[in-house]
């Protein structure tokens, strides 16, 4: 969180602590002045505190481990910002943390900016704040520095957030989109679809039986469970936006093969089958945000497998197909008809600020 040009003002005796109960953001909030200051000190510091922050720099130094680093980048613009299961706070650490891990990586460090319109409750915004702070600490990764952006009334459109993240990654791993190789086995760490069923849920003020929560988790804990058990695993993709069906396009493409996938064993809740069935839906391209994909040599597949289910964020993991030579790097799906189709990048935007 940026500190403002003149240093800030840490202390100021007598002034009148936020109103998160029914006060709202106004410009002065990102001016740089004395109402940033208050701003950034009664509700980011307090939430994200730690040593880093405490310093009030305009960035942050730390020590790294020796190997690989990795840092990554994502914006994140959902709607509604609150959802079941999850929130925009939460899922900007658990998105940016995961693209992090699907390298193979430890994540080590956060940084969060903020565009905040103009009027937006600060109840609204305190509850973000704490909820993307509670993911970082049970990830286990603090957010070390930040910028923080107001706009003008109509231009924001509630709060963006934008979160970069850097890990490392230990000798001998090196899972990348571009290393599947024909014969190999295509695992998922579990059910498909949870989140944009969850998201689209509240959107459409849908109600269930069973309640559909987002999936929205770290899946480091899980991926280093993963590598220890595999080191030498080929592929590690979290299915977002376009959910399995693009993630699996995307990497045919980048490795230069095809793929078959069977319908019967790709794992999706009855809920949320259901919930696209009245939505139109197909949930192989619903996003996720705490799910995995994973590709192998046929050989390490039943270890990867026993690696996912003994963690709890794996218990639904499935082998769901083989990778394929194919010229045309076409992903095919058997149904569970008997028949077989294409499984074809997703047309135009099926979910629009799913994340």
């Amino acid at each position: 969180m940026t500190a403002p040009e003149n240093g800030g003002a840490a202390k100021r005796p007598g002034a009148r602590p936020l109103d998160f109960r029914h006060g709202r953001v106004d410009l002065s909030h990102g001016s740089g002045g004395r109402a940033m200051a208050q701003l950034i000190e009664e509700l980011f510091e307090r939430s994200f505190d730690n040593p880093y922050l405490a310093q009030r720099n305009d960035q942050a130094a730390f020590a790294v481990d020796a190997g690989r680093m990795v840092m990554t980048t994502d914006g994140f613009v959902i709607s509604p910002l609150f959802f079941p299961g999850g929130d925009i706070g939460s899922l900007a650490v658990h998105g940016t943390l995961n693209d992090v891990a699907m390298a193979g990586a430890r994540p080590t460090y956060l940084a969060a900016g903020f565009v905040i319109e103009e009027g937006f409750p600060l109840g609204d915004l305190r509850a973000i704040v704490q909820s993307m702070a509670a993911a970082a600490r049970d990830a286990g990764v603090p957010v070390v520095t930040g910028d923080t952006k107001v706009v003008e009334k109509g231009k924001g459109d509630g709060v963006f957030i934008t979160t970069t993240g850097v890990g490392v990654v230990p000798d001998g791993v090196a899972p990348s989109a571009d290393r599947a190789r024909p014969g190999d086995a295509i695992l998922v760490s579990g059910t498909m679809g949870d989140h944009g069923v969850a998201v689209m849920s509240k959107r459409e003020n849908l109600t269930f039986e069973t309640e559909i929560l987002s999936d929205s988790a770290a899946l480091h804990g899980l991926v280093a469970d993963l590598v220890a058990a595999v080191p030498d695993v080929h592929v590690l993709r979290d299915p977002t936006r376009g959910g399995l069906a693009a993630v699996l396009n995307e990497i045919a493409l980048q490795s230069g093969v095809g793929m078959t996938v069977r319908e019967r064993d790709i794992p999706v809740k009855a809920a949320v089958n259901g919930a696209c069935e009245l939505l139109g839906l197909d949930p192989l391209y619903v996003a996720n945000e705490g799910k995995l994909v994973a590709m192998c040599a046929a050989a390490d597949a039943e270890p990867l497998l026993a690696a996912l289910r003994g963690h709890p964020l794996g218990e639904d993991a499935a082998i769901i197909g083989t990778v394929t030579e194919d010229p045309h790097h076409f992903v095919q799906m058997e149904t569970a008809l008997g028949g077989t189709r294409i499984v074809d990048w997703l047309a135009g935007e099926q979910l629009p600020r799913i994340c």
